[in-house]
Protein backbone atom coordinates (compact mmCIF):
# COMPACT_ATOMS: atom_id res chain seq x y z
CA UNK A 1 0.00 0.00 0.00
CA UNK A 2 2.75 2.21 0.98
CA UNK A 3 4.12 1.77 -2.32
CA UNK A 4 1.11 2.39 -4.01
CA UNK A 5 0.80 5.66 -2.73
CA UNK A 6 3.95 6.58 -3.31
CA UNK A 7 3.41 6.42 -6.74
CA UNK A 8 0.52 7.87 -6.97
CA UNK A 9 2.49 11.06 -6.29
CA UNK A 10 4.58 10.54 -9.32
CA UNK A 11 3.69 12.49 -12.67
CA UNK A 12 2.37 10.08 -15.06
CA UNK A 13 1.50 11.33 -18.26
CA UNK A 14 4.02 10.87 -21.09
CA UNK A 15 4.67 14.55 -21.15
CA UNK A 16 6.12 13.92 -17.99
CA UNK A 17 8.41 10.98 -19.01
CA UNK A 18 9.55 12.92 -21.78
CA UNK A 19 10.50 15.93 -19.95
CA UNK A 20 10.74 15.62 -15.96
CA UNK A 21 7.67 18.30 -14.22
CA UNK A 22 7.43 19.88 -11.39
CA UNK A 23 5.38 17.99 -9.00
CA UNK A 24 4.60 20.43 -6.44
CA UNK A 25 4.48 24.24 -6.26
CA UNK A 26 7.99 26.07 -4.90
CA UNK A 27 5.75 27.55 -1.81
CA UNK A 28 2.87 25.18 -1.12
CA UNK A 29 0.06 27.42 0.74
CA UNK A 30 -1.65 25.30 4.08
CA UNK A 31 -4.78 23.84 3.31
CA UNK A 32 -7.74 25.76 4.72
CA UNK A 33 -9.53 24.12 7.88
CA UNK A 34 -13.18 24.07 7.23
CA UNK A 35 -15.59 23.15 9.99
CA UNK A 36 -17.86 20.70 10.34
CA UNK A 37 -21.28 21.70 11.34
CA UNK A 38 -22.55 20.35 14.57
CA UNK A 39 -25.75 17.50 13.91
CA UNK A 40 -29.38 19.01 13.38
CA UNK A 41 -30.19 21.96 15.95
CA UNK A 42 -32.68 21.18 18.45
CA UNK A 43 -36.08 23.03 18.30
CA UNK A 44 -39.01 22.36 20.54
CA UNK A 45 -41.35 19.47 18.97
CA UNK A 46 -44.26 21.72 20.25
CA UNK A 47 -43.55 25.00 18.27
CA UNK A 48 -42.35 23.10 15.25
CA UNK A 49 -45.41 21.48 15.04
CA UNK A 50 -47.58 24.30 16.11
CA UNK A 51 -45.82 26.46 13.33
CA UNK A 52 -46.53 23.53 10.77
CA UNK A 53 -50.36 23.29 11.95
CA UNK A 54 -50.85 27.38 11.31
CA UNK A 55 -48.74 27.88 8.43
CA UNK A 56 -51.05 25.61 6.06
CA UNK A 57 -47.59 24.41 4.60
CA UNK A 58 -46.23 27.47 3.50
CA UNK A 59 -43.63 28.00 5.83
CA UNK A 60 -42.25 32.04 5.74
CA UNK A 61 -38.53 32.42 5.46
CA UNK A 62 -36.30 34.60 6.85
CA UNK A 63 -32.81 35.75 4.36
CA UNK A 64 -30.46 33.77 3.99
CA UNK A 65 -26.96 35.84 3.56
CA UNK A 66 -23.93 34.30 2.32
CA UNK A 67 -20.04 35.72 2.31
CA UNK A 68 -17.36 35.02 0.26
CA UNK A 69 -13.97 36.33 0.74
CA UNK A 70 -12.42 35.88 -2.05
CA UNK A 71 -14.96 37.87 -3.92
CA UNK A 72 -16.51 41.22 -4.63
CA UNK A 73 -20.36 42.03 -4.43
CA UNK A 74 -22.41 43.19 -6.88
CA UNK A 75 -24.28 44.98 -5.01
CA UNK A 76 -28.19 43.96 -6.49
CA UNK A 77 -29.43 41.91 -4.54
CA UNK A 78 -31.31 44.51 -2.52
CA UNK A 79 -29.63 44.23 0.71
CA UNK A 80 -28.76 47.59 1.96
CA UNK A 81 -25.10 48.72 1.05
CA UNK A 82 -23.91 50.01 4.63
CA UNK A 83 -24.96 45.68 5.44
CA UNK A 84 -22.74 44.62 2.80
CA UNK A 85 -20.01 43.58 4.80
CA UNK A 86 -22.28 43.18 8.23
CA UNK A 87 -20.38 39.64 8.74
CA UNK A 88 -17.63 41.39 8.89
CA UNK A 89 -14.70 42.42 6.40
CA UNK A 90 -12.35 40.23 7.23
CA UNK A 91 -15.38 37.58 5.99
CA UNK A 92 -15.73 39.52 2.85
CA UNK A 93 -18.60 40.94 1.45
CA UNK A 94 -22.29 39.36 0.89
CA UNK A 95 -22.86 38.69 -2.24
CA UNK A 96 -24.90 35.08 -2.36
CA UNK A 97 -28.73 35.10 -1.01
CA UNK A 98 -29.41 31.28 -0.26
CA UNK A 99 -32.80 30.17 -0.43
CA UNK A 100 -34.74 27.28 1.45
CA UNK A 101 -31.62 25.96 2.29
CA UNK A 102 -30.81 22.95 4.67
CA UNK A 103 -26.99 22.54 3.42
CA UNK A 104 -24.37 24.68 5.62
CA UNK A 105 -22.00 27.02 3.87
CA UNK A 106 -18.25 25.79 3.77
CA UNK A 107 -16.80 28.98 4.57
CA UNK A 108 -13.66 29.21 6.80
CA UNK A 109 -14.60 31.18 9.95
CA UNK A 110 -18.21 30.94 9.73
CA UNK A 111 -20.80 29.94 12.54
CA UNK A 112 -22.38 26.42 11.90
CA UNK A 113 -25.64 27.91 11.11
CA UNK A 114 -24.40 30.00 8.13
CA UNK A 115 -26.08 28.88 4.91
CA UNK A 116 -29.26 27.75 6.42
CA UNK A 117 -32.59 29.38 5.84
CA UNK A 118 -34.75 29.70 9.61
CA UNK A 119 -38.63 29.90 9.49
CA UNK A 120 -40.10 32.65 10.75
CA UNK A 121 -42.73 32.25 13.12
CA UNK A 122 -44.71 35.03 15.26
CA UNK A 123 -42.75 37.38 13.52
CA UNK A 124 -39.07 36.20 14.72
CA UNK A 125 -36.84 33.42 13.41
CA UNK A 126 -37.68 30.41 15.30
CA UNK A 127 -35.53 27.43 13.93
CA UNK A 128 -34.05 26.38 10.78
CA UNK A 129 -35.83 24.65 7.93
CA UNK A 130 -33.16 21.73 8.60
CA UNK A 131 -34.56 20.70 12.38
CA UNK A 132 -38.27 21.06 10.58
CA UNK A 133 -37.87 18.45 8.06
CA UNK A 134 -35.41 16.30 10.10
CA UNK A 135 -38.80 16.04 12.66
CA UNK A 136 -41.34 16.14 9.77
CA UNK A 137 -39.28 15.50 6.49
CA UNK A 138 -42.15 13.24 4.70
CA UNK A 139 -44.94 15.46 5.21
CA UNK A 140 -42.93 18.67 4.18
CA UNK A 141 -40.07 17.24 1.08
CA UNK A 142 -42.53 14.36 0.09
CA UNK A 143 -42.32 10.77 0.84
CA UNK A 144 -39.83 9.80 -2.12
CA UNK A 145 -37.20 12.41 -1.42
CA UNK A 146 -37.52 11.59 2.36
CA UNK A 147 -36.86 7.83 1.81
CA UNK A 148 -34.35 8.34 -0.59
CA UNK A 149 -32.59 11.04 0.92
CA UNK A 150 -33.38 11.84 4.53
CA UNK A 151 -33.09 15.42 3.74
CA UNK A 152 -33.81 18.24 1.46
CA UNK A 153 -31.08 17.42 -0.56
CA UNK A 154 -31.20 20.94 -2.96
CA UNK A 155 -30.92 24.55 -2.35
CA UNK A 156 -30.86 27.45 -4.55
CA UNK A 157 -29.36 30.73 -4.31
CA UNK A 158 -28.82 34.57 -5.96
CA UNK A 159 -24.89 34.92 -6.76
CA UNK A 160 -24.18 38.32 -7.53
CA UNK A 161 -20.65 39.86 -8.18
CA UNK A 162 -19.33 42.65 -9.04
CA UNK A 163 -16.68 40.64 -11.67
CA UNK A 164 -15.71 37.59 -12.73
CA UNK A 165 -15.03 34.45 -10.24
CA UNK A 166 -12.27 32.32 -11.33
CA UNK A 167 -12.47 28.77 -13.35
CA UNK A 168 -13.29 26.25 -11.32
CA UNK A 169 -15.32 22.85 -11.19
CA UNK A 170 -17.52 21.34 -8.33
CA UNK A 171 -16.32 17.59 -7.91
CA UNK A 172 -18.56 14.65 -8.39
CA UNK A 173 -19.98 12.02 -5.75
CA UNK A 174 -17.44 10.22 -5.95
CA UNK A 175 -14.78 12.31 -5.83
CA UNK A 176 -16.27 14.49 -2.74
CA UNK A 177 -16.77 11.15 -0.88
CA UNK A 178 -13.04 10.63 -0.33
CA UNK A 179 -13.68 13.86 1.70
CA UNK A 180 -17.08 13.08 3.41
CA UNK A 181 -18.92 15.52 1.05
CA UNK A 182 -21.09 15.21 -1.44
CA UNK A 183 -20.68 16.29 -5.24
CA UNK A 184 -22.78 19.38 -6.51
CA UNK A 185 -24.23 20.07 -9.88
CA UNK A 186 -25.94 22.91 -10.45
CA UNK A 187 -28.10 25.20 -12.95
CA UNK A 188 -27.98 28.85 -13.46
CA UNK A 189 -30.83 31.55 -14.66
CA UNK A 190 -30.48 34.97 -15.12
CA UNK A 191 -33.61 37.03 -14.05
CA UNK A 192 -34.38 39.58 -15.94
CA UNK A 193 -35.72 41.47 -12.75
CA UNK A 194 -31.94 41.99 -11.27
CA UNK A 195 -30.18 42.58 -14.19
CA UNK A 196 -30.56 45.69 -14.80
CA UNK A 197 -26.62 45.99 -15.37
CA UNK A 198 -24.28 43.45 -16.17
CA UNK A 199 -21.35 45.05 -14.14
CA UNK A 200 -18.18 44.52 -15.06
CA UNK A 201 -17.85 41.33 -17.30
CA UNK A 202 -21.48 39.32 -18.25
CA UNK A 203 -19.33 36.64 -19.92
CA UNK A 204 -19.08 33.00 -18.34
CA UNK A 205 -16.04 31.05 -19.34
CA UNK A 206 -17.16 27.19 -19.75
CA UNK A 207 -15.18 23.97 -20.38
CA UNK A 208 -12.36 23.47 -22.41
CA UNK A 209 -11.34 24.26 -26.14
CA UNK A 210 -11.39 20.81 -28.09
CA UNK A 211 -7.69 20.14 -28.32
CA UNK A 212 -6.73 21.20 -24.85
CA UNK A 213 -4.95 18.11 -23.32
CA UNK A 214 -4.40 16.99 -19.80
CA UNK A 215 -0.57 18.31 -20.03
CA UNK A 216 -1.74 21.86 -21.15
CA UNK A 217 -3.75 22.08 -17.78
CA UNK A 218 -1.10 20.70 -16.03
CA UNK A 219 1.32 23.55 -16.79
CA UNK A 220 -1.36 25.79 -15.72
CA UNK A 221 -1.68 24.61 -12.41
CA UNK A 222 2.77 24.64 -12.23
CA UNK A 223 2.67 28.29 -13.39
CA UNK A 224 0.12 29.03 -9.95
CA UNK A 225 2.85 31.07 -7.85
CA UNK A 226 3.98 32.75 -11.15
CA UNK A 227 1.05 35.27 -11.54
CA UNK A 228 -1.86 34.63 -13.80
CA UNK A 229 -1.87 30.76 -14.85
CA UNK A 230 -3.66 31.66 -18.24
CA UNK A 231 -5.85 28.77 -17.75
CA UNK A 232 -8.51 30.97 -19.54
CA UNK A 233 -6.27 30.85 -22.96
CA UNK A 234 -7.67 26.91 -23.05
CA UNK A 235 -11.48 27.87 -22.11
CA UNK A 236 -14.28 30.19 -24.19
CA UNK A 237 -16.74 32.67 -22.80
CA UNK A 238 -20.21 32.96 -23.72
CA UNK A 239 -22.06 36.08 -23.48
CA UNK A 240 -24.76 35.56 -20.84
CA UNK A 241 -28.55 36.77 -21.25
CA UNK A 242 -31.34 38.09 -18.96
CA UNK A 243 -33.85 35.53 -18.80
CA UNK A 244 -31.41 31.99 -20.39
CA UNK A 245 -29.90 29.83 -18.05
CA UNK A 246 -27.69 27.24 -18.38
CA UNK A 247 -26.88 23.22 -17.02
CA UNK A 248 -23.63 22.60 -15.38
CA UNK A 249 -23.01 18.77 -14.42
CA UNK A 250 -19.98 18.15 -11.78
CA UNK A 251 -16.24 18.14 -13.12
CA UNK A 252 -16.56 21.10 -15.61
CA UNK A 253 -14.78 24.48 -15.58
CA UNK A 254 -17.01 27.24 -15.50
CA UNK A 255 -16.04 30.95 -14.80
CA UNK A 256 -19.43 32.86 -14.01
CA UNK A 257 -19.78 36.61 -15.24
CA UNK A 258 -21.37 39.40 -13.52
CA UNK A 259 -24.93 38.46 -14.08
CA UNK A 260 -26.92 38.21 -10.79
CA UNK A 261 -27.96 34.38 -11.41
CA UNK A 262 -30.88 32.13 -9.69
CA UNK A 263 -28.79 28.64 -9.22
CA UNK A 264 -30.64 25.63 -8.16
CA UNK A 265 -28.16 23.04 -7.52
CA UNK A 266 -27.22 20.04 -5.36
CA UNK A 267 -27.30 20.26 -1.50
CA UNK A 268 -23.52 20.69 -1.19
CA UNK A 269 -20.67 23.22 -1.40
CA UNK A 270 -17.39 21.72 -2.81
CA UNK A 271 -15.56 23.40 -5.09
CA UNK A 272 -11.47 23.49 -6.43
CA UNK A 273 -10.53 26.72 -7.76
CA UNK A 274 -8.00 26.09 -10.88
CA UNK A 275 -7.34 29.86 -12.32
CA UNK A 276 -4.62 31.29 -9.89
CA UNK A 277 -5.33 34.47 -10.42
CA UNK A 278 -8.30 36.96 -11.35
CA UNK A 279 -9.02 40.53 -11.77
CA UNK A 280 -5.58 41.33 -10.43
CA UNK A 281 -6.03 39.55 -7.43
CA UNK A 282 -4.75 36.25 -6.33
CA UNK A 283 -6.48 33.11 -5.75
CA UNK A 284 -4.90 31.31 -2.92
CA UNK A 285 -4.24 27.31 -3.85
CA UNK A 286 -6.32 26.46 -0.41
CA UNK A 287 -9.07 27.27 -3.21
CA UNK A 288 -8.20 24.54 -5.39
CA UNK A 289 -7.56 21.57 -3.15
CA UNK A 290 -9.86 22.78 -0.08
CA UNK A 291 -12.49 19.03 -1.34
CA UNK A 292 -9.19 17.04 -2.04
CA UNK A 293 -7.95 14.08 0.21
CA UNK A 294 -4.79 15.47 1.77
CA UNK A 295 -2.25 12.92 0.26
CA UNK A 296 -3.23 14.70 -2.99
CA UNK A 297 -2.96 18.23 -2.54
CA UNK A 298 0.03 18.98 -4.60
CA UNK A 299 -0.49 15.74 -6.77
CA UNK A 300 -0.88 17.93 -9.75
CA UNK A 301 -1.75 14.77 -12.20
CA UNK A 302 -4.64 14.10 -9.52
CA UNK A 303 -6.25 17.70 -10.12
CA UNK A 304 -6.12 17.44 -13.58
CA UNK A 305 -8.12 14.36 -13.37
CA UNK A 306 -10.72 15.82 -11.68
CA UNK A 307 -12.35 17.46 -14.90
CA UNK A 308 -14.27 15.13 -17.07
CA UNK A 309 -12.75 15.78 -19.64
CA UNK A 310 -15.19 14.72 -22.66
CA UNK A 311 -17.87 16.92 -21.21
CA UNK A 312 -15.19 19.64 -21.25
CA UNK A 313 -13.66 19.66 -24.09
CA UNK A 314 -17.36 18.87 -26.15
CA UNK A 315 -17.20 20.89 -29.29
CA UNK A 316 -21.44 21.06 -29.09
CA UNK A 317 -21.03 22.54 -25.47
CA UNK A 318 -23.60 24.71 -25.46
CA UNK A 319 -25.83 22.40 -27.15
CA UNK A 320 -25.90 19.98 -24.60
CA UNK A 321 -26.03 22.61 -21.31
CA UNK A 322 -27.69 25.87 -22.75
CA UNK A 323 -31.45 26.64 -21.55
CA UNK A 324 -34.10 29.43 -22.73
CA UNK A 325 -37.39 29.44 -20.76
CA UNK A 326 -39.92 27.11 -21.98
CA UNK A 327 -44.01 27.66 -21.68
CA UNK A 328 -45.46 24.73 -19.64
CA UNK A 329 -48.84 26.52 -18.33
CA UNK A 330 -51.07 29.44 -19.01
CA UNK A 331 -50.30 32.25 -21.53
CA UNK A 332 -51.51 35.82 -22.64
CA UNK A 333 -55.14 34.99 -22.44
CA UNK A 334 -54.99 32.97 -19.08
CA UNK A 335 -54.04 35.78 -16.86
CA UNK A 336 -50.41 34.02 -16.18
CA UNK A 337 -48.00 32.12 -17.65
CA UNK A 338 -45.53 29.48 -16.17
CA UNK A 339 -42.40 28.64 -17.62
CA UNK A 340 -39.90 25.60 -17.02
CA UNK A 341 -36.08 27.97 -16.43
CA UNK A 342 -34.09 24.94 -15.87
CA UNK A 343 -35.21 21.37 -16.69
CA UNK A 344 -32.91 18.63 -18.27
CA UNK A 345 -30.89 15.43 -16.66
CA UNK A 346 -27.71 15.01 -14.87
CA UNK A 347 -25.98 11.47 -15.81
CA UNK A 348 -29.22 10.28 -16.96
CA UNK A 349 -30.98 11.47 -13.53
CA UNK A 350 -33.68 14.20 -13.00
CA UNK A 351 -32.11 16.27 -9.56
CA UNK A 352 -33.55 19.42 -9.59
CA UNK A 353 -35.98 21.63 -11.58
CA UNK A 354 -37.09 25.47 -12.14
CA UNK A 355 -40.42 27.13 -13.01
CA UNK A 356 -40.99 31.04 -13.11
CA UNK A 357 -44.37 32.16 -12.25
CA UNK A 358 -45.55 35.32 -14.11
CA UNK A 359 -49.07 36.52 -12.74
CA UNK A 360 -50.46 39.82 -14.16
CA UNK A 361 -51.96 42.02 -11.80
CA UNK A 362 -55.93 41.34 -10.22
CA UNK A 363 -55.28 37.97 -11.34
CA UNK A 364 -55.85 34.77 -8.82
CA UNK A 365 -54.71 31.70 -10.38
CA UNK A 366 -54.06 28.16 -8.37
CA UNK A 367 -51.37 26.20 -9.32
CA UNK A 368 -50.50 22.78 -8.47
CA UNK A 369 -46.89 20.75 -9.01
CA UNK A 370 -45.87 17.62 -7.87
CA UNK A 371 -43.42 18.39 -5.23
CA UNK A 372 -42.07 20.76 -2.68
CA UNK A 373 -40.43 23.77 -4.07
CA UNK A 374 -38.12 26.59 -2.80
CA UNK A 375 -39.73 30.04 -3.84
CA UNK A 376 -38.77 33.80 -4.07
CA UNK A 377 -40.46 36.69 -5.34
CA UNK A 378 -38.48 38.81 -7.86
CA UNK A 379 -41.15 41.42 -8.59
CA UNK A 380 -44.92 42.42 -7.64
CA UNK A 381 -46.51 41.77 -4.40
CA UNK A 382 -49.72 39.96 -3.66
CA UNK A 383 -50.73 37.05 -1.41
CA UNK A 384 -49.78 33.20 -1.79
CA UNK A 385 -52.32 31.05 -0.19
CA UNK A 386 -53.10 32.96 3.26
CA UNK A 387 -49.69 34.51 3.19
CA UNK A 388 -48.21 38.41 2.16
CA UNK A 389 -46.04 37.95 -1.07
CA UNK A 390 -43.80 40.92 -1.18
CA UNK A 391 -41.15 41.98 -3.60
CA UNK A 392 -38.91 44.58 -1.08
CA UNK A 393 -36.81 47.30 -2.60
CA UNK A 394 -34.33 47.42 -0.10
CA UNK A 395 -33.27 45.11 2.71
CA UNK A 396 -31.28 45.46 5.77
CA UNK A 397 -29.27 42.85 7.65
CA UNK A 398 -31.41 40.86 10.10
CA UNK A 399 -34.93 42.13 8.22
CA UNK A 400 -37.76 39.92 7.86
CA UNK A 401 -38.99 39.96 4.57
CA UNK A 402 -42.05 38.06 2.91
CA UNK A 403 -40.75 37.29 -0.53
CA UNK A 404 -39.46 33.99 0.42
CA UNK A 405 -41.54 30.97 1.45
CA UNK A 406 -41.05 27.18 1.48
CA UNK A 407 -43.79 25.13 0.30
CA UNK A 408 -44.58 21.59 1.70
CA UNK A 409 -45.47 18.46 -0.52
CA UNK A 410 -48.77 18.12 0.40
CA UNK A 411 -49.72 22.14 -0.38
CA UNK A 412 -47.81 22.00 -3.60
CA UNK A 413 -49.66 18.96 -4.23
CA UNK A 414 -53.00 20.14 -3.42
CA UNK A 415 -52.48 23.80 -4.90
CA UNK A 416 -51.61 26.81 -4.02
CA UNK A 417 -53.36 30.31 -4.60
CA UNK A 418 -51.32 32.96 -6.13
CA UNK A 419 -53.15 36.03 -5.93
CA UNK A 420 -51.41 39.59 -7.43
CA UNK A 421 -52.95 42.35 -5.75
CA UNK A 422 -50.41 44.89 -7.05
CA UNK A 423 -50.38 46.94 -9.98
CA UNK A 424 -47.39 45.32 -11.93
CA UNK A 425 -46.84 42.00 -12.74
CA UNK A 426 -46.19 39.21 -9.96
CA UNK A 427 -42.89 37.18 -10.81
CA UNK A 428 -41.59 34.33 -8.58
CA UNK A 429 -39.10 31.88 -8.98
CA UNK A 430 -39.55 28.02 -7.83
CA UNK A 431 -37.40 25.32 -7.40
CA UNK A 432 -37.71 21.45 -7.04
CA UNK A 433 -35.82 18.24 -5.57
CA UNK A 434 -34.78 15.32 -7.51
CA UNK A 435 -37.30 13.10 -9.55
CA UNK A 436 -40.10 15.47 -9.12
CA UNK A 437 -41.03 16.60 -12.80
CA UNK A 438 -40.45 13.24 -14.92
CA UNK A 439 -42.34 15.34 -17.70
CA UNK A 440 -39.79 18.53 -17.60
CA UNK A 441 -38.29 19.20 -21.33
CA UNK A 442 -34.62 17.89 -22.03
CA UNK A 443 -31.64 19.96 -22.88
CA UNK A 444 -32.82 21.88 -26.57
CA UNK A 445 -36.29 21.30 -26.62
CA UNK A 446 -36.95 24.80 -26.81
CA UNK A 447 -35.84 25.03 -29.97
CA UNK A 448 -39.12 23.17 -30.90
CA UNK A 449 -41.19 26.26 -30.24
CA UNK A 450 -38.65 28.55 -32.69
Amino acid sequence: MAKKNKAAKVAKSKVAKKKPARARLSKPAPAAKIKAPPPPDKASPTLVKQTLSTSGGILRLAPTWVPRSFLMPGRRLKLAHQDLYALGANRGGIDERWFSSTTPAANEGAPWDEGLSYIVHEGKRAFTLREAIHQHGDTLVGPEIWKKYARWPVYSKFFDNLGPIPHHLHQNNAQAALVGQQGKPESYYFPPQLNYTGNNFPYTFFGLEPGTTKADIRRCLERWNQGDNRILDHSKAYRLQPGTGWLVPPCILHAPGSLVTYEPQWGSDVFGMYQSMVEGRAVPWDLLVKDVPKEHHHDLDYLVDQLDWPANIDPSFKDNHYLEPIVAAGGNDSGYVDRWIVYGKIGGEELFTAKELTVLPRTKVTIRDNGAYGLIAVQGSGWIGKHRLHTPAMIHFGDLTEDEYFVSFESARSGVVFDNTGDEPLVTLRYFGPGVNPQAPNIGDFKKGK
